[in-house]
């Protein structure tokens, strides 16, 4: 006689995902298969071995259906296995039955796993990290030149070959990295979910940032961009416009910056997270950055900037800006003679560049950027004061303006 239940093995923080077990009995002796499924406890009704749906969002109901999809699967299989070998022989195991459901199913789909996590980012608002991780996966499986791959195929072999595909179309060290650290960095979830084990996969590929060409512009080029008449280039002017902004609140980002609101600003400080690392940041509203909004006060709505203007497909207006914006800052550095060419991301570079020119410690400039590395001298330093770092913003726009 063989049984199968159904189990939720739970993690060791209950307010965390637990994963499907399946165990089977069979003979007296117990086994158990993992799946791939993960629902918190409470979506989960131990006395009926069901999925609990109601009471949640209508996103993550389909998530469970699919779940719930995804257990019939897994215990129809389980099933057929058991009728096979009752049929062909009449006499096994419960490790005989785990044996099959393995080679049957050889652990978790990397694609789908992939999928999952892509979908996952984007329900959290993610959109940047899940296109980075949906380009990647896009590359990868033309490189598989098939629709799956599972785990545990995932060895140093593959990696390597993927790794010298890339590089064979002519990519540079650091996008073929980029591709390796992204593909690690789920891999490696992967692990912490206890879908396959750590085999080091990625030992023999490199996965490190290597110098890239310069992306600042000195202060002299600033003073350039602030000083041009655009007044009958309205687009050039716009743009310059914003990167002036984006430089002006310590190299702020273009996606946070499309997405400023009114009420960001609280008692003469821009207040704003990070869409990246979920660093909450606060600049001194400074006169240089007031009157850019007051230019364009009359086309906004709830945004400080009229980059996103309805609520409808913000995220599709802000991508199309974005190209819309750099096309027309590389405009702007053929009529100025300024190289590199400007992007919203060389006024981020630019400065953290005249800082450290005018030295101005390397702690303020992380501090004030908002960056996360524990690359950064930040990581064995207290939190900064925010006098300091308006003070060293205060100084820098002073460089530029050309008052010091």
């Amino acid at each position: 006689m063989t049984s199968i239940k159904i189990k939720l093995k739970q993690a060791s923080d209950i307010s965390k995902k637990g994963r499907i077990i399946y165990r089977i009995n069979h003979r007296g002796l117990s086994k158990t298969i993992m799946s791939s499924v993960e629902i918190f406890p409470n979506e989960w009704n131990d006395r009926s071995s069901a999925i609990i749906k109601a009471n949640c969002s209508p996103d993550r109901k389909e998530e469970l259906e699919q779940a719930e999809e995804s257990i019939q699967w897994d215990i129809r299989s389980i099933y057929q296995i058991i009728s096979r070998l009752v049929m062909e022989s009449g006499t096994f195991t419960a490790d005989d039955i785990v044996r099959l459901f393995e080679i049957q199913n050889p652990n978790i789909s990397f694609i789908a796993f992939m999928r999952e996590r892509i979908k996952r980012l984007e329900n959290h608002g993610k959109y940047g990290t899940a296109a980075t991780y949906s380009t990647t996966l896009n590359s990868f499986m033309r490189f598989l030149r098939v629709h799956d791959v599972s785990l545990n195929r995932l060895d140093s072999s593959l990696i390597k070959s993927y790794e010298e595909h890339l590089r064979s179309t002519g990519l540079t060290k650091n996008t073929t990295s980029f591709y390796m650290r992204v593909l690690r960095s789920v891999y490696n979830q992967a692990v912490e979910n206890g879908l396959v084990e750590q085999a080091r996969p990625f030992c023999n590929v490199y996965t490190g940032i290597a110098e890239t060409k310069k992306r600042a512009v000195s202060a002299k080029d600033i003073r350039k961009i602030i000083a041009i008449d655009l007044a009958q280039y309205p687009a050039l002017d716009f743009a310059r416009d914003v990167f002036m902004f984006s430089f002006y609140t310590r190299g702020m980002a273009f996606i946070d910056i499309a997405y400023l609101r009114r009420e960001n600003l609280k008692d003469g400080y821009l207040i704003y997270k990070r869409r990246k690392t979920g660093c909450e940041l606060r600049i001194k509203w400074e006169d240089c950055m007031k009157s850019i909004v007051k230019k364009y006060q009359a086309q906004c709505n709830h945004y400080l900037l009229p980059i996103i203007k309805g609520e409808e497909d913000n995220r599709k207006q802000y991508q199309n800006f974005s190209h819309w914006i750099n096309k027309q800052l590389k405009r702007l550095s053929s009529l100025l003679d300024i190289k590199p060419a400007l992007t919203m991301y060389v006024a981020r570079h630019s400065w953290a560049s005249i800082a450290k020119n005018n030295n101005i410690p390397i702690t303020v400039i992380s501090e004030g950027m908002g960056h996360s590395s524990i690359k950064t001298t930040q990581i064995y330093l207290a939190s900064l004061n925010d006098s300091i770092i308006d003070g060293a913003n205060k100084r820098i726009i002073k460089i530029v303006k050309g008052a010091e």
